[in-house]
């Protein structure tokens, strides 16, 4: 498993990854392109080989980290690649001096949960009906840096 820097060869694979994770909210093609592009955008890919098996990315907005997306290909859940990612996301984090990581997770999504608590990421609020289909609300998770 070796993770690096989101490249445009990898957008066809990050596409199905969302596709299959997120359904209705996946990301397009353009949109993730677009994030390729911008200058506070920073993702990574997580592969086996050739094969993109996860993906990650988050904007450094003024010394700020918004973590967008944490996707893992379902065939290799539960096999670290999602660690491996946010390792990447909070050394950045750490090596960029920035205060903070936050992401919104779903209230049921208790596996997520559980990753970012052993990371140290805590719940710090709550965006009611911030998902559809099924609407749900979000837990805002936050890892304090400095």
């Amino acid at each position: 498993m070796l993770v690096s820097e989101l490249k445009e060869e990898h957008i066809t694979q990050i596409e199905a990854i969302e596709h299959d994770c997120f359904a209705d909210d996946a990301w397009s093609k353009n949109a993730l392109l677009c994030e390729l592009d911008a200058p506070h955008a920073v993702y990574f890919v997580c592969t086996e080989g050739e094969k993109v098996i996860a993906y990650a990315g988050m904007h450094n907005n003024l010394g700020e980290g918004y973590i967008t997306n944490i996707a893992v290909d379902k065939s290799f859940r539960g096999k670290g690649a999602a660690k491996a990612l946010i390792n990447k996301l909070v050394d950045f984090a750490k090596t960029n001096t920035l205060d903070f990581l936050t992401l919104e997770v779903r209230e049921s999504n208790e596996a997520a949960i559980s990753l970012y608590s052993a990371f140290g990421f805590t719940k710090q609020g709550m965006r009611k009906n911030f998902y559809k289909n099924p609407t749900e609300n979000a837990n805002i998770m936050t890892l304090f840096i400095n």
